[in-house]
């Protein structure tokens, strides 16, 4: 009998290594239970070396297994990522691009990625999907996502996009010299504030900071709101104090319908990222997606 493995069993061997099951590993080689289950036997035969603990209700590697993974791991991921390359060289971007984004994330994304992504690449077809949960974007089948950088889970691979932003408190001038301005955070608990529903149902805790100190506290007011347009919108109308992105109030700050209060207790923070998984082979839409991101980025850091 041939001793070396096959690369077929290896990749088994991985697979349920990592989920440490074997129906989702059977689910993710679209192979049955029972096919997996012949080829770890064989690959066990053929090491001579018991590489699963294996119970009825659960799976885990043998220390000659963990070390095997340790070992096989890098190896393939190195082997996979080669034959990509070489495989992306003929392979012209086609077919679709799923991507997961907040409404405002998208709206950035509209005006200055996909004009030069379509433009470039017209054989892909881009399916943006706007949600204000934040979701498990493989769980979801989505390609890739676009969320505020601080919020992008530590498994992904993120790429940064945009340029800084900053939440800020504002309200109409007429609501001001009404109730007078606010001079530090505390001063909002005796203002009427526009508070913000999270999508996920709880409110949005103000958070301010100012010489390295975080300030973060509820608010009280008559009106909660669950889309930050309409927040700007009351607030223009003087129906209180409102804490949004600085973007989304843009044009009601430059029209004077609006004006920013305790502004030194607003400090930047970083912009958006488009994120992906790591552990998998990037499909050469989702690379392109990602360059032209990449180089739209570039030319806003050296854009004086």
């Amino acid at each position: 009998m041939n001793k070396t493995p096959s690369l077929p069993e290896l990749t088994a061997f991985l697979a349920v290594a990592r989920h440490q099951s074997f129906r989702i590993a059977a689910d993710e080689l679209a192979l049955s239970p029972s096919t997996l289950s012949h080829m770890i036997r064989a690959l066990e035969e053929r090491l001579g070396l018991r590489l699963f603990h294996r119970t009825t209700r659960s799976v885990a590697p043998t220390e000659a297994g963990a070390q095997l993974v340790a070992q096989l791991a890098p190896i393939l991921s190195s082997l996979e990522q080669t034959l990509a390359t070489i495989g992306m060289l003929k392979a012209r971007p086609s077919g679709t691009l799923r991507i997961n984004a907040s409404r405002h994330a998208a709206r950035a994304l509209l005006r200055a990625i996909m004009p030069i992504f379509v433009d470039r690449y017209p054989d892909v077809h881009v399916d943006l999907v706007t949600n204000g949960r934040f979701i498990d974007i493989v769980a979801e089948g989505f390609d890739a996502g676009i969320r505020l950088a601080q919020a992008v889970p530590q498994d992904m691979i993120a790429v940064r996009f945009g340029a800084d932003g900053r939440f800020v408190a504002v309200a109409s001038p007429d609501y001001l010299a009404t109730h007078g301005i606010p001079r530090t955070p505390d001063d909002l608990l005796h203002h009427a504030c526009i508070r913000f529903r999270l999508p996920g149902g709880r409110l949005y805790r103000w958070e301010f900071a100012r010489y390295g100190q975080d300030h973060v506290m509820d608010v009280s007011g008559a009106l909660t709101l669950d889309d930050m347009d309409l927040m700007v919108d009351a607030a223009s109308a003087g129906q209180g104090i409102a804490f949004v992105s600085e973007e989304t109030a843009r044009e009601a700050l430059e029209k004077g319908r609006l004006a920013i209060i305790l502004d030194d207790w607003s400090p930047a923070f970083p912009g958006y990222a488009l994120y992906y998984p790591g552990h998998r082979l990037v499909p050469p839409a989702l690379r392109a997606f990602i360059d032209v991101v990449k180089e739209f980025q570039a030319r806003q850091i050296v854009t004086p």
